[in-house]
């Protein structure tokens, strides 16, 4: 059996991207009236995470915010005047947040993509049994599929220095497909709706519910997918039709993966199956990626219940 201490504070984030739009209204909701986010055992904080982008409508300002959530950053009491505009955020943060701050038990941080990912629960640890069963509660108790992406890697350039970081549990909620800068409806009731039952979690776990033995299938990272490109560094091929919007599809070898400019088929040439996520996300042609392409594994969750002492 795991335990883990009460959950005292739990922070919602919405524009860590400043044009993802259902997790920005949801928290300008929630800054209004906290009412629906509100549990008798723990105290909910919502936050923009990066004003000025959403301000903006843009993705970040200067740089990506989450990946600026690192152990250099947060080292920093004041990042030089010359630094990107997020960095001095992701200090603010992990000041209020983080282990400078009040140390809060709880990050859930909300995303969208255009990619086809659906209701992607992401995860950065497969040891945290606290994050375990809270995922798994989420796929049992929602009421929507929700396939479940481990970011953990021993790949350093893979390594994902995002809000998660910041609270002693931690959890990304990413819906798609959402353009970015726009709204969508069924995706905002969905965010609000796996936002509550992560709060109705953290309550039972509070009010002492004991949490059985589970088993849990994921999708680990293996590595990044860039484009086909040409000597000036240029997109020579784009993405097959037959794989486009296939997330969390089996990807095998032989089967078509792009599509050149000039018509031609480029097949996947790996050794094994891969299950590919975050296909085509507009965001990721600037960091030359195409696809994450990753594997299904099965974790064995343990039993989980609140430290008493």
């Amino acid at each position: 059996m795991s335990t883990a201490h009460v959950v005292r504070r739990v922070a919602v984030f919405g524009g860590t991207h400043g044009n993802e739009m259902s997790g920005v209204y949801l928290v300008k909701r929630w800054l209004q009236n906290q009412e629906a986010i509100t549990r008798s055992s723990f105290l909910t904080v919502p936050c923009i995470a990066n004003p000025h982008a959403v301000e903006r409508c843009r993705r970040y300002i200067d740089v990506d915010l989450n990946r600026q959530f690192t152990q250099e950053h947060f080292s920093m009491d004041f990042p030089p005047s010359t630094a990107p505009y997020e960095v001095h955020r992701a200090v603010e943060l992990n000041k209020k947040f983080g282990a400078k701050g009040e140390a809060f038990d709880v990050i859930i941080d909300l995303h969208n993509t255009t990619s086809n990912m659906g209701n992607c629960l992401i995860i950065g640890s497969s040891m945290d049994s606290f994050t375990l069963q809270m995922v798994k509660y989420l796929v049992q108790r929602s009421g929507l599929v929700c396939p479940v992406f481990l970011t953990e890697n021993t790949v350093p350039q893979l390594e994902m220095a995002d809000s998660k970081r910041l609270g002693v549990h931690g959890i990304s909620l990413e819906l798609g497909a959402q353009p970015q800068g726009v709204l969508l409806a069924d995706i905002y009731l969905r965010h609000e709706r796996l936002v509550h039952t992560c709060l109705d979690f953290i309550h039972k776990f509070n009010q002492g519910e004991v949490f059985p033995p589970e088993t849990l299938e994921v999708y680990r990272i293996l590595h990044v997918v860039d484009y086909p490109r040409n000597n000036d560094n240029d997109l020579s091929a784009m993405v097959h039709p037959e794989l486009q919007d296939k997330d969390w599809h089996p990807l095998k070898p032989g089967d078509p993966m792009f599509l050149t400019l000039d018509g031609e088929t480029i097949k996947y040439e790996g050794d094994s199956t891969v299950y590919p996520a975050f296909i085509n996300e507009a965001a990721y042609y600037e960091k030359g990626i195409a696809f994450w392409a990753t594997q299904k594994e099965t974790l064995n969750v343990t039993e989980l219940q609140v430290k008493t002492n």
